[in-house]
């Protein structure tokens, strides 16, 4: 398969994503390679997968789960009926299948963009937090102080969107995905860790 060249790639996002989602996805971007900037990461690596990280999220749910079983992907019962999810696991799939995309590294930048994991490089940590600080982003609570976080420490922004999307999913009673929790735990702990001689 032909690598999509970054122009041709955003044409193509373009015409697979509405307006908003497209609007939000060259925000995400931007935002993830400014990070990149910051933190000596791969500028190139953190703005295409900003660009895809959503690549999947038009489609319907029953397309994503046919994604992801084809590529062997599990599916929790969390993400079975849930499109929020899922679109993570199958952009990944898509990622590779449509656009070419073969670096690990960048796949699972995409596959773990909503909810983390334990062990995340430091692209996987750009493309999570970019997603949540980019400028047309306005609900979330204590978005100015992450946004800052995020270019002062990006563990410690990391860490801090985590706990506030767990707070918020058990306050409105949705479903969370263990693998949220267990990566706010990974990383919590890790915090704590590294602060026991302070």
């Amino acid at each position: 398969m032909k690598k999509l060249t970054r122009i041709d790639l955003i044409r193509t996002l373009e015409q697979e994503l509405n307006y908003k989602r497209f609007v939000h996805t060259l925000a995400v971007a931007g935002t993830a390679a400014s990070l990149a900037m910051c933190y000596g990461a791969d500028i190139e690596k953190a703005e295409i997968a900003g660009l895809l990280h959503d690549c999947a999220k038009c489609l319907d749910v029953r397309k994503m789960q046919r994604l992801c079983e084809k590529a062997g992907l599990e599916i929790s019962p969390y993400e079975r009926s849930s499109g929020s999810l899922l679109h993570s696991k199958a952009g990944s799939v898509l990622a590779a299948e449509k656009y070419g995309v073969t670096d690990p590294d960048l796949l699972n930048a995409i596959r773990y963009h909503t909810t983390g994991r334990p062990g995340m490089s430091l692209l996987e940590k750009i493309i999570f937090v970019a997603d949540y600080i980019e400028p047309g982003r306005f609900s979330a609570k204590n978005l100015p102080l992450v946004r800052k976080m995020a270019f002062a420490d990006i563990d410690e922004a990391l860490l801090k969107i985590l706990y506030d999307t767990l707070v918020y999913l058990n306050s409105t009673g949705n479903t969370v995905d263990p693998m949220t929790q267990k990566t706010y735990d990974y990383y919590k702990r890790l915090d704590e860790e590294s602060n026991i001689y302070d």
